[in-house]
């Protein structure tokens, strides 16, 4: 059974958009930040990156990645997320359409000075991987009492 889809040129503007960007290692829209390195994959979730007194918040989203699916490295500066979002076959079924991404990211950030490598958290929650870094104690200034002899 074939059904007679409409040609819509924006679409096809857009899937090609998608394409280009995927294979130059941007994310479809545009925006990248300018301390992150560049890596090669598959495919690139999209980030949130917050800060605040306490320290920084990132928020990935991977909708149909499986929490075993990912791995957070956080070295001196420098934090990895990488995973992979593998296609859902089930028995008999065959794609009619698939624009979702499928396959292995990677995401590399570096961080500012600071960080406890010993804070970090990491959560799933709805879909959204969320990374909790936290800063290092800044030391206090504090006077010196002057003693005379």
């Amino acid at each position: 059974m074939n059904a007679i889809i409409r040609w819509d040129p924006f679409r096809d503007l857009a899937d090609v958009h998608g394409r280009l960007s995927s294979i130059l290692g941007r994310p479809a829209n545009g925006v990248r930040s300018q301390s992150e390195a560049t890596t090669t994959s598959d495919w690139m979730p999209v980030v949130d990156i917050a800060e605040n007194d306490h320290g920084f918040l990132l928020k990935i989203e991977l909708p149909g990645v499986r929490e075993d699916d990912v791995t957070v490295k956080l070295e001196n500066r420098t934090l990895t997320v990488t995973g992979e979002r593998r296609p859902e076959l089930g028995e008999g079924v065959r794609y009619l359409l698939m624009e979702r991404a499928q396959g292995k990211f990677a995401r590399v950030f570096q961080l500012a000075e600071g960080v406890d490598p010993e804070s970090v958290e990491a959560r799933f929650k709805s879909g959204v991987l969320e990374i909790q870094v936290g800063r290092t104690a800044v030391a206090q200034p504090r006077i010196v009492q002057v003693k005379s002899d």
